[in-house]
């Protein structure tokens, strides 16, 4: 909010008004003040719209302006000539400088899911790493989160900003809620869960959300790939396929510059001994000395092991980078079917 001079007088121009965005294609409008993000102003309105790190580093909240005028800002997911020519944006990088009409389809998570806005206790916090938090939270007595593995939920601040973390562990494993956080200086909730956040504080939790989840209803090998705490949901799908009795091999590439990135390795090498359907594989980019293990990005990995993947499903969590990579390279060089591409992109927003 623009603070008010003191020495505003009553012939200072008016602001101007709020203009409409209509949303297509589920026709619903809501207003949006001048320097007001289209991703703001949607998600105050309370839409569902796709979103993850609202600084423009992912491109999760691509949409197409169909009519009007916007005006865009410069973002690291940079849009190429022709997805602009073709009226592309960014929801979290875009501003309407008159009523607009944009197409893009609200994230509503999957049917027979209601979202639900939860507030939860921090019952223990954990750090694997000294970048790595895993927060347990407890729902109220009798108030449970239904989702799929895979899926995320937003932490609600106080400000009403949100962020979106992934699920970490199967549905009903347990009653509480798990997420790894990654510590980004000046990030406006990390910033709080290795600041002050204490066991037995509150927060406002808001899911499910997302289409990312486990298909139970093939019998199609998968590998699942994740980078840093891209690992989340990807520990969630291997607990579930566990718990539902799944018998369809697996293989886990797992990425990090260090060893240490690779916060939970003991315990999927130890899932690894008791699985006999699960192969795991850590890949390091900067490897210290002694490192004896795979090395380079996992999409190559995945490409050096498997030059076959028609018939396979492929699951892809972590940096925005390495998901668009594998995307494009395992279906171009690997024969990997767009329908088998399962895929979750994320950036952690700063403050």
């Amino acid at each position: 909010m623009n603070a008010v001079s003191a020495h505003a007088t009553t012939d200072a121009s008016p602001r101007p008004e709020p203009v409409r965005v209509e949303l297509l294609p589920a026709g619903k409008t809501f207003p949006v003040a001048p320097g007001q993000s289209l991703l703001d102003a949607g998600l105050a309105a309370g839409l569902a719209l796709p979103y993850q790190c609202r600084t423009g580093d992912c491109g999760t909240c691509r949409a197409t302006v169909l009519g009007g005028e916007v005006e865009r800002q410069p973002a690291a997911w940079a849009l190429d000539e022709t997805a602009l020519a073709n009226g592309h944006c960014l929801l979290c990088r875009t501003q309407a400088r008159t009523a607009v009409r944009i197409e893009c389809a609200e994230v509503d998570g999957l049917p027979g899911l209601p979202l639900r806005r939860l507030p939860v206790r921090l019952a223990s916090i954990e750090r694997p790493a000294a970048d790595v938090a895993v927060l347990h939270l407890q729902p109220p007595a009798g108030q449970t989160l239904d989702y799929r593995a895979g899926q995320y939920i937003d932490v609600v601040l106080r400000d009403g900003r949100r962020r979106s973390y992934s699920l970490a562990t199967a549905p009903g494993k347990s009653d509480q809620l798990e997420l790894h956080i990654h510590h980004r200086p000046g990030g406006a909730f990390t910033g709080q869960v290795f600041g002050g956040l204490k066991v037995r504080d509150m927060l406002r939790i808001e899911g499910p959300f997302g289409r990312f989840h486990l298909r139970e209803e093939t019998q199609a090998p998968m590998i699942l790939l994740a980078t840093g705490t891209g690992f989340a949901p990807i520990k969630a799908i291997i607990e579930q396929a566990r718990r539902a009795g799944l018998r369809r091999s697996v293989t886990l590439y797992w990425g990090g510059r260090q060893r240490e990135d690779l916060y939970g390795d003991a315990m999927v090498r130890q899932w690894a001994r008791e699985l006999p359907w699960l192969r795991y594989e850590p890949v390091l980019s900067r490897p210290q000395a002694g490192w004896g293990g795979r090395t380079g990005h996992v999409q190559q990995a995945v490409l050096a092991d498997y030059p076959d993947l028609s018939a396979h499903e492929v699951y892809a969590c972590g940096s925005p980078a390495m998901v668009a990579s594998a995307g494009s390279v395992l279906q171009a060089k690997a024969g990997l079917r767009p329908t088998n591409f399962h895929a979750d992109a994320f950036a952690e927003a700063a403050a």
